[in-house]
């Protein structure tokens, strides 16, 4: 398979998901603007997302993945099938007790992730019912990232891409259309987390059938293949997911700043991730499948020619994300959420906490790169040690922050946070001699600065003000807007054609 044209695939799936997703926002937005209810619902969704992010899909696919290719290169097919019943057996028992346990601690999970709300008893016993709903999530979307995982691994890439798609119609249909049925309403978003989860979960049982290795319950936990797997799973939770840590931190922070704080956090965060699940996403998706099957086969010169096609590629395409959610924060904001109750006050703090989160965009993507490189390796050590050091200067950048900045503070502790992190990174691969930069860096670099520069002149001059966004009727934002983005991207890419950018240049195969 053409890695770009895999890129391609999942990229395309996470757009979909991603432009539903904003879809999903502008419903919640319109129905229940940015106040208590929607700040007890995101910091009750907030915790099982971020376990999914961290445990699911973090720490879990970076321990499973590379185990399970190395299986899958040097062993028989009934081999690698009982190490996939063994896996799935442990991971769905384990995240069934972590399920319960979080339903029966809810109020002192708000506590400390939100203590702030303890002050209102009516928003914090919301929070908890909320937390209680939405909860068994992490269950569903763990045994999701294992079929993801298995999926990825037979270059299957299509169907776990698409799985989002399912949470986002479910919170879309709730929003819609069950609200009213609920006292109060925001609780039809709690219970679309939930059927979403378990929507996302029944898609990928027949995709594993298909190529034989739908999970059957099979414990053993002496098996050496579950111990390496959880081995690395437990520093991994730490190394992968240090920027999902840092939210959950900052919602604690979050929590004594005025009412909306949260939730201008949640907007700018949501609009990040477009770009953050287009590319670092997608392409940390097909790297880490790939790099597992260089390591496993003891292909050094082709894995860290890999890595650098990743690297190349991130730059090509997220600097330039990066540059336009800054120069079009107020666009951006206003076309997608400025209707019903989000007032134009929501419009301008979100700015705020969108232009601070844009500076760490492409860390964040190139932590997405970097980080499989060394996970790929079954290197643990590395990347946690950097883990620590990135999460402790996120929070002295916090305290340095948030007096001066409020909630802004809090998203440009992250996004510095993210740009240390992948430098780290980056030069721990270099050390170990795992990456070697290919030639034609420099004049690579150069000509995506002048390409960048075009673009950003265009964007700057025509956006108009701040003012005039919050006045244009909504198809006429959405008008604008479009004619922006698509006149930017027209000339940022014009500008690289005429640099000498060909898209054959970015052509790879997959490994088999």
């Amino acid at each position: 398979m053409n890695l770009l044209r895999a890129l391609a695939t999942v990229s395309g799936m996470t757009m979909l998901s991603r432009v539903l997703g904003f879809v999903r926002d502008f419903v919640i937005a319109r129905t229940f603007g940015a106040g208590m209810a929607t700040d007890a619902f995101f910091v009750a969704f907030r915790l099982p997302n971020l376990l999914r992010r961290m445990f699911a899909e973090g720490a879990f696919s970076q321990a499973f993945v590379p185990i399970l290719a190395e299986y899958r290169n040097r062993t028989s097919p009934e081999e690698t099938h009982r190490l996939v019943n063994r896996v799935a057996t442990v991971l769905g028992l384990v995240v069934a007790a972590i399920s319960a346990l979080g339903i029966l601690a809810a109020p002192l999970i708000i506590l400390v992730s939100a203590p702030g709300f303890s002050a209102d008893s009516e928003k914090f016993a919301l929070t908890v019912e909320l937390t209680r709903i939405t909860f068994p999530y992490i269950l569903f979307m763990s045994l999701v990232a294992l079929a993801g995982g298995i999926l990825n691994t037979w270059s299957r890439f299509a169907i776990p891409a698409f799985t989002p798609v399912l949470l986002n119609l479910s919170f879309i249909g709730m929003a819609l259309f069950a609200a009213p049925w609920f006292d109060p309403p925001i609780v039809a978003l709690a219970w679309a987390v939930f059927i979403g989860g378990l929507l996302q979960l029944l898609l990928q049982l027949r995709p594993l059938a298909r190529i034989g290795m739908l999970p059957r319950f099979d414990l053993a936990l002496s098996d050496s293949g579950v111990r390496r797997i959880a081995k690395l799973m437990l520093p991994a939770m730490l190394g992968v997911s240090v920027a999902q840590v840092s939210l959950l931190i900052n919602t604690i922070f979050a929590s004594f700043l005025q009412s909306g704080s949260v939730s201008w956090l949640y907007y700018a965060d949501r609009l990040m991730e477009f770009p953050a699940g287009l590319l670092g996403a997608a392409l940390g998706t097909i790297l880490l499948p790939g790099l597992s099957k260089l390591h496993a086969t003891e292909r050094t010169e082709d894995f860290s020619s890999l890595l650098d096609w990743g690297l190349r590629l991130t730059l090509l395409l997220t600097l330039p994300a990066a540059l336009a959610l800054a120069i079009l924060a107020v666009p951006l904001i206003s076309t997608l959420f400025h209707h019903g109750a989000f007032s134009a006050n929501d419009v301008m703090q979100t700015r705020l906490a969108l232009i601070a989160y844009s500076v760490g965009l492409t860390g964040l993507i190139l932590v997405k790169i970097l980080a499989p490189g060394f996970y790929a390796r079954q290197d643990i050590r590395t990347p946690v040690r950097f883990a620590i050091i990135t999460l402790a200067a996120t929070q002295l950048m916090n305290l340095a922050f948030i007096v001066p900045l409020q909630h802004a503070g809090l998203a440009l502790s992250i996004g510095l946070a993210s740009l240390l992190n992948a430098g780290l990174l980056y030069r721990g691969l270099r050390r170990q001699e795992a990456y070697r930069p290919l030639a034609g860096w420099g004049p690579f670099v150069g000509k995506l600065a002048i390409a960048l520069l075009v673009m950003g002149v265009l964007l700057w001059f025509g956006k108009g003000s701040a003012e005039q966004w919050l006045t244009y009727p909504a198809f006429e934002r959405a008008g604008r807007l479009a004619l922006l983005v698509t006149a930017g991207a027209a000339a940022y890419f014009t500008a690289l054609y005429g640099l000498g950018f060909r898209l054959r240049d970015f052509r790879r195969q997959a490994e088999a």
